[in-house]
């Protein structure tokens, strides 16, 4: 299956609170979109590997994604390496994906910046004709592929936005799919301990950062990305 976008997030959760209103107005647009896992996220606080399976599967349903898959990398203990830049060329190479969507390119926890370069490294590797890959039980080696362009979505720092997408009408989808994570965020009724993402204020954020940064450009709700190259626009006049 190829697919327009492959949405890559270190963590189950990272790919909804990041950029989960984007994917879903591309996605309502006939776009293609999958999305990767690279870690179950077995070391945070609140839940159980188990449970954060069961909510990115729910999640991913809810926005309408045709496929979703975990690496199953180490949480917290990844490196950005030959072995696990592989893994990711096998599944870009398998995808074909036009645009990559990541992690944030620095951050609070430390796995957002490690999974943003791993994942921007193997886009760039997957295009050499030299790296030879192939899919475990599959006969066929693979060809080179190597996206258009590589974005990374904002996550717990304020960075300053390359390009903002305008998500007016699909918060309510996002807010849906961020809160099918129960088990991670604000309930007032839980009895696990608190953590930074569990508070009723970062609950609250996800709204009001959309609405911020929707704000500098004009419209209701934005979701916002940095570039790592300059991106084209087909003419002036194709802006809000």
């Amino acid at each position: 299956m190829k697919l327009d976008i492959l949405a890559i997030g270190a963590h189950p959760d990272d790919v909804e609170l990041g950029c989960g209103a984007t994917i879903a107005k591309e996605i309502a647009n006939g776009k293609k979109v999958g999305i990767i896992d690279l870690t179950r996220g077995e070391l945070g606080t609140r839940g159980t590997a188990e449970t954060r399976d069961e909510e990115s599967f729910n999640a991913g349903k809810i926005l309408g994604v045709k496929m979703r898959t975990n690496m199953e990398f180490a949480d917290g203990f990844f490196v950005n390496d030959k072995k696990h830049q592989l893994e990711i060329i096998k599944m870009i190479r398998k995808y074909k994906p036009e645009l990559v969507i990541c992690n944030a390119v620095d951050d609070r926890h430390i796995d957002h910046g490690k999974g943003s370069k791993l994942v921007s490294d193997a886009c760039f590797l997957s295009g050499l004709l030299k790296i030879d890959t192939k899919i475990e039980d599959e006969d066929e080696w693979q060809e080179p592929w190597r996206p258009k362009q590589v974005y990374h979505y904002i996550q717990w720092k304020n960075l300053t936005p390359d390009l903002i997408v305008d998500v007016s009408g699909y918060m309510d989808k996002k807010l849906e799919a961020v809160f099918a994570y129960k088990t991670q965020f604000y309930d007032a009724n839980s009895n696990e301990p608190e953590t930074p993402i569990s508070s009723k204020n970062f609950a609250d954020s996800v709204m009001y950062r959309a609405n911020d940064l929707g704000r500098l450009v004009g419209v209701e709700y934005g979701e916002g990305f940095t570039v790592e190259r300059l991106v084209a626009v087909d003419s002036l006049f194709h802006l809000k």
